[in-house]
């Protein structure tokens, strides 16, 4: 897999200003926006969050004019974190490489869910979002099936819908999840 653009790494990088100081303080306010989406949902403090990120409320709406740019920008960022990390572990194991980006995309489920659920399934951004999702992780599955360490009866689609649903239950711990994840996980592997 090659460093393909991905259209949300196009939307990333137009909405980060190119000043230095005013990159810090957008990158402050999305890392801001991320802990107080994950504590609070959908539901968080713009003060809150200009107050995490150590800036005034006045720099917060001159880089996200309204909450839903806000919300748009950190769902964005986050995927094209989730982007970068399927490019980087192109090179790995297949079976290693998919449960790997997995895994990152079940952290990504568990703390941006309050992110996702404020914005419009139909949105430019929430399509260009998945779009990039697909064409980043869909190949580390491709590339496990053909190594014959995947099923072959299933599709990308079928796989993230999997992690995500068992990402959207309640557990008791950390531990919890990560074992119950696990097992599904042994159900797409195919036998050694």
């Amino acid at each position: 897999m090659t460093a393909t653009p991905f259209p949300v790494g196009e939307i990333v990088a137009t909405r980060r200003p190119h000043r230095k100081d005013a990159a810090r303080n957008y990158d402050a306010l999305l890392a801001a926006a991320r802990e107080a989406f994950a504590e609070h949902g959908s539901d968080a403090s713009l003060e809150d969050v200009a107050r995490r990120a150590g800036v005034g409320i006045g720099t917060l709406y001159r880089n996200f004019p309204t909450r839903r740019d806000l919300f748009e920008s950190v769902y964005a960022d986050e995927v094209n974190t989730l982007c970068r990390a399927a490019v980087e572990l192109a090179g790995g194991e297949p079976w290693e490489a998919l449960t790997a980006w997995l895994d990152r995309f079940a952290g990504y489920m568990v703390t941006k869910r309050a992110v996702r659920e404020a914005l419009n399934n139909e949105s430019d951004i929430f399509t260009a979002c998945r779009d990039s999702m697909y064409a980043a992780g869909g190949p580390l599955l491709e590339r496990a099936q053909r190594a014959g360490v995947a099923r072959t009866d299933m599709d990308f689609g079928d796989l993230l819908r999997m992690v995500a649903g068992i990402m959207a239950t309640a557990f008791d711990d950390d531990a919890q999840r990560d074992r119950v994840l696990a097992i599904a996980l042994d159900g797409v592997r195919t036998a050694r």
